[in-house]
């Protein structure tokens, strides 16, 4: 196939209550929304989404499609070019840049269809498995459901666990523990503060988690403190990776953090950081800087870039996400033994359940 014009872009918005309330160390919610686009050319509909604002949506439907209408799908560097284009007045990150997602992970799905490839193989893959570690862990569950839910993913077979921490710091040591019993010495403990902590509190925190053996400390500042970031990563205990990345909105966030010497670990998440498009360039900054990359939530959509990505380490299996992909999605991946593969179907190998995506049509 030498070309496929685009002839239609779409997009819908989904929202999800949680199965229970859910918080962290800087936020609470109820609920999740996901921003579906698809996209029609060559006969084939490709699919993407992202974690956002239902206004997302209109964003799609009232200014991207504007520059991707009759234009070639194969192309997509091309079409990623045109949408930020098209968005330099509205600011190319935030909400711009999750709709800009979105739409670039159609794309990828899309070419994947239109080529008869799944994206890992599109792309070039660099493995064939790779690992996963449970998350979740959020600071409204109570000590039975945080250690129910951390256990089942140690028995599962994840290398590690992921629990939130800093709404209450008081309370997280005692959380830690019970995390801890739950999963045995041998399954890793991370813990993610958000940007829950200032400079001399997250030294302190890192301390206190260092006697649990936390080997992973996400956000313990906000990820704009690339200086404390940097403080962190000097002065944490030795074996705990101090990690951020998945607010980077644009490829120059990723270069900053990098370049600061602000990460152990770089996260990135394709429903922000302009697609699986922009996911793929974020790869490339982190194995130019001998940096190990792991893919935030999402992982169903992550699945393949990261089989492809030489850098990727790991991906996040995000009890929301978990969830809500296997909910709306037949072919979403399954955990087997830590460890997840592509179903080997074209494409991302997701087709959408319309009967359960009717139930929750914003």
């Amino acid at each position: 196939m030498s070309r496929a014009p685009i002839r239609s872009v779409r997009a819908r918005a989904f929202t999800i209550p949680t199965d229970a309330p859910e918080s962290d160390g800087t936020l609470e919610w109820r609920e999740t929304t996901l921003v579906l686009a698809e996209i029609e050319a060559g006969g084939m509909r490709g699919l993407g989404y992202t974690y956002s604002d239902a206004s997302a949506g209109k964003l799609i439907e009232d200014k991207l499609a504007e520059a991707l209408r009759g234009e070639d799908a194969l192309d997509i560097r091309a079409r990623w070019t045109a949408m930020r284009d098209r968005t330099r007045n509205l600011g190319q990150t935030g909400l711009a840049a999750t709709a800009i997602s979105a739409v670039d992970n159609a794309l990828w799905d899309l070419k994947g269809k239109l080529l008869g490839l799944p994206v890992a193989a599109l792309v070039g893959r660099a493995r064939r498995e790779i690992r996963a570690y449970g998350s979740g862990g959020f600071t409204s569950y109570d000590d039975a459901r945080l250690a129910a839910q951390l256990g089942g993913w140690a028995e599962q077979g994840c290398f590690a666990v992921k629990m939130k921490v800093g709404r209450k710091p008081g309370e997280d040591r005692r959380r830690m523990r019970v995390a801890r019993e739950a999963i045995g010495a041998g399954t890793g403990l991370f813990i993610d503060a958000n940007g829950a902590f200032d400079r001399k509190s997250a030294l302190a925190f890192a301390e206190a988690a260092g006697g649990f053996c936390a080997r992973w400390f996400e956000e313990p500042v906000s990820s704009n403190d690339l200086a404390g970031l940097r403080l962190l990563r000097d002065r944490a205990p030795a074996g705990m990776a101090i990690t951020t990345g998945e607010y980077a909105f644009a490829p120059w966030t990723f270069r900053d953090l990098l370049g600061a010497g602000a990460v152990d670990v770089l996260q990135a998440d394709a429903t922000r950081c302009l697609g699986i498009t922009g996911f793929l360039d974020a790869a490339a900054l982190a194995l130019a800087h001998e940096v190990p990359l792991s893919a935030h939530c999402a992982p169903a959509l992550h699945l393949h870039a990261c089989l492809a990505a030489p850098a990727a380490a790991h991906l996040e299996w995000f009890h929301d996400h978990v969830r809500i992909e296997a909910m709306l999605f037949d072919g979403a991946p399954r955990l087997a033994a830590g460890l997840l593969r592509d179903n080997g179907e074209p494409g991302l190998g997701l087709a959408p359940k319309e009967a359960e995506l009717a139930r929750f049509a914003v």
